[in-house]
């Protein structure tokens, strides 16, 4: 099992950009799918997006769709989630999330891995 670690996240201005890092140890990295969701205190989880193990498809919430990219970069063993163009709603709790082998997963319990999340504030 791989285990996660975030980096990234903090303060920014509506309508900036925002990189998330999701840095993976273990072996087989290439094998894992690896989420995004976000939480905040006074909403459900919410998908945000995924990239999917041995390609470079992704796919996305159509709340994000056009302004998020997941990205990897296998040689590093990490996962990029690049946010532009951030709104004040989007202000949560972001989570990279490992699950080996699956084709897709846009819910929590399509994951077993989890990184320990970082908080991303879009101020007005």
């Amino acid at each position: 099992q791989v285990q996660l670690v975030q980096s990234g996240g903090g303060l920014v201005q509506v309508g900036d950009s925002l990189r998330l890092s999701c840095a993976a140890s273990g072996r087989s990295f290439a094998t894992y799918t690896i989420g995004w969701f976000r939480q905040d205190p006074s909403k459900e989880s919410e998908f945000v997006g995924a990239i999917i193990w041995g390609t470079t498809n992704t796919d996305y919430a159509d709340s994000v769709r056009g302004r998020f990219t997941i990205f990897r970069d296998n040689a590093e063993n990490t996962v990029y989630l690049q946010m532009n163009s951030l709104k004040p709603e989007e202000t949560a709790v972001y989570y990279c999330a490992a699950d080996q082998f699956r084709v897709r997963g846009t819910r929590l319990s399509d994951y077993k891995t989890w990184g320990q999340g970082t908080q991303v504030t879009v101020s007005s």
